[in-house]
């Protein structure tokens, strides 16, 4: 069943293909760290940006507590990976439980792909093909390998 004797490399990604390290959802992933990091350096920051939105005739700062709520949410990510647990951002992928039964590591390694069951919208069933046929092509590390400094969005 595994296509890399690397359970760590094949545990970063998603049956999908997709990269979950790299997702914003991702617990300890580069987004979710940044976004702490963020959070911590701005500190009490909500004071100053009503200050400085008069003091420097700047109305973007007024827009500050909607920046911090989000800002939370990318800092409280909390998610394993689609291997580990349910997938956080996509409620209605079927390919969890369809890797599972067809006891295959990735979409592209089953005799059906690519199909029409994986619930994904069209942008992303896209992508989704796009990407299982590339590991296919050059295999899971140098795909790894390509992509790594790669933003996902």
């Amino acid at each position: 069943m595994v296509i890399t004797t690397e359970q760590n490399l094949l545990d970063k990604f998603g049956p999908c293909g997709l990269l979950c390290e790299k997702c914003f959802a991702f617990d300890n992933g580069p987004i979710h760290s940044h976004a702490n990091q963020l959070k911590h350096n701005l500190g009490d920051f909500d004071n100053y940006a009503r200050r400085f939105s008069t003091l420097l005739n700047e109305p973007k700062f007024e827009n500050y507590p909607l920046f911090k709520e989000f800002l939370a949410l990318l800092s409280a990510s909390n998610c394993k990976g689609c291997r580990k647990q349910e997938c956080h951002l996509f409620s209605n992928c079927n390919v969890k439980e369809c890797y599972k039964e067809k006891e295959v590591d990735f979409c592209f390694q089953c005799a059906d792909f690519p199909c029409n069951h994986t619930g994904f919208d069209e942008n992303l069933e896209k992508r989704w093909i796009n990407i299982n046929q590339r590991i296919r092509s050059i295999g899971l590390e140098n795909y790894y390998n390509e992509i790594k400094d790669k933003p996902r969005y």
